[in-house]
């Protein structure tokens, strides 16, 4: 793809008196970047205004940093807590961070305070799969799909849904148009359901037949850990990417379990009607959002590209035609090629040389001696708050997060970061991701 860029002029060497000039092309940043920094620059005129609290927050959601949308919706929730649109927000957020806990009741209250159901829908129907309630999310999907009968995104959660559940006749049937259309996201959506299913070789071979040798024997081993899942960790992995420790493979997690029992995922599914589903709602009372952090300079440059997963590995695979098999009718049934390859046990998954920890940010920068600097501000700005702490950083697109931490949990990261904003330094919660590398700033 060309690169789009801007032409700067810089002359040419003053000792040579050569009058020539060159040009030079900078990169802009992504749709995506340039949507958020505009949403910050509006901040940085009016900090307390909707539209941009919203805006940022749906920006941050489209370039990967939940962390930091959910910290603007939080914002947004304080101007106006009853907004369906910071609801739906936080929502999307604790969901595509692995949080559906947090994302369900989030959802509940978007679709009681009016939001169209088919902008909620197949979210709450991931949220459901999440906490392994597949008929709720597969009753959320189809309603979806038969709101909007384009949704690609509610046909390939559902083909999954129906492979956790164990209906490969579901699954082959939902996924078939797509793969004749040549999704790629449906040719993803495949290889892990066959994997679900038990059905490795068949899922092996998708991905060997459709990905680069080196990238495929990387994905292979996770496919083999797919039957080994439980319902809600399988629905995590082959939708947002996210794998359980080593540690927790297989493990049930009783608050999932709960959830579900106790029918938190029976609540009505569009604003009006009927009830979807036998079960009572219940109301369930959400974690609390920690506040936004306001714009800082450094923040307009950057270009943050979203956290990398497992699952993304598929998100690129090209349209082209796949190899030719042997099927009934006219349909091409990618999941029966037969490709050769050396038979070899699954290898233990490696676990993570830096775990999951939480943290505040205080900024960010590209240069780490400035941050250096920031850091010296803060601690003479609030030293009682800050003194117990070493500061830490860790790379941000092109930036670096400058972290205090790491703290004992979200609370005690939300009361700092609460007593920071008394003194006037407004900052976020954040977690770093398991196996992310965070080093103390010296």
């Amino acid at each position: 793809m060309a690169l789009l860029g801007v032409a700067l002029v810089v002359p040419g060497s003053l000792a040579a008196q050569d009058s020539t000039s060159r040009a030079v092309v900078q990169p802009l940043p992504s749709p995506e970047v340039q949507r958020l920094n505009r949403a910050l620059m509006e901040l940085a005129r009016r900090p307390e205004r909707l539209s941009a609290l919203l805006e940022a927050g749906d920006a941050s959601l489209e370039v990967g940093d939940f962390d930091a949308a959910i910290g603007f919706y939080g914002r947004a929730a304080d101007v106006a807590p009853s907004d369906p649109r910071v609801s739906l927000g936080l929502g999307r957020g604790y969901l595509r961070s692995g949080r559906p806990l947090e994302a369900i009741p989030m959802f509940n209250a978007a679709q009681s305070g009016g939001t169209p159901a088919r902008d909620l829908l197949s979210d709450q129907a991931l949220a459901f799969d999440l906490i392994g309630d597949q008929s709720s999310a597969q009753a959320a999907y189809a309603r979806a799909i038969e709101l909007n009968p384009d949704d690609a995104e509610a046909r390939r959660r559902l083909g999954l849904s129906q492979a956790i559940s164990g209906n490969q006749a579901g699954f082959m049937g939902t996924l078939a148009p797509l793969i004749e259309g040549g999704d790629a996201g449906a040719i993803r959506a495949r290889a892990f359901g066959l994997a679900i299913l038990g059905q490795q070789e068949r899922a092996e071979a998708i991905v060997n037949a459709s990905m680069p040798r080196d990238l495929a024997a990387r994905i292979n081993p996770y496919l083999a850990y797919m039957p080994r899942l439980t319902a809600a960790q399988q629905a995590a992995a082959a939708n947002l990417g996210i794998f359980p420790r080593a540690a927790d493979i297989g493990r049930e997690d009783p608050r999932l379990a709960r959830f579900a029992r106790e029918g938190a995922a029976g609540s009505r599914l569009e604003p009006a009607g009927e009830p979807l589903g036998t079960r009572p709602a219940q109301t369930v009372q959400a974690a609390p959002a920690a506040p936004a952090q306001t714009v800082q300079r450094e923040v307009a440059q950057a270009a943050p590209p979203p956290a990398p997963r497992v699952a993304d590995a598929f998100a690129d695979l090209g349209t082209g035609a796949m190899p030719d098999t042997s099927a009934s009718g006219d349909v091409v049934d990618i999941a029966s090629i037969d490709v050769p390859r050396e038979a070899a046990p699954a290898p233990e998954p490696a676990p993570p040389a830096h775990p999951q920890r939480i943290w505040v940010q205080l900024a960010t920068g590209r240069e780490v001696n400035a941050l250096k600097f920031d850091w010296r501000r803060f601690a003479r700005q609030a030293p009682e708050l800050l003194r117990d702490f070493k500061p830490h950083t860790t790379p941000w697109g092109q930036a670096n997060r400058l972290l205090a931490g790491p703290l004992t949990n979200r609370d005690a990261a939300r009361e700092l970061v609460n007593a920071l904003a008394e003194k006037g330094i407004d900052t976020f919660a954040y977690t770093s991701p398991e196996g992310t590398e965070i080093q103390e700033l010296k």
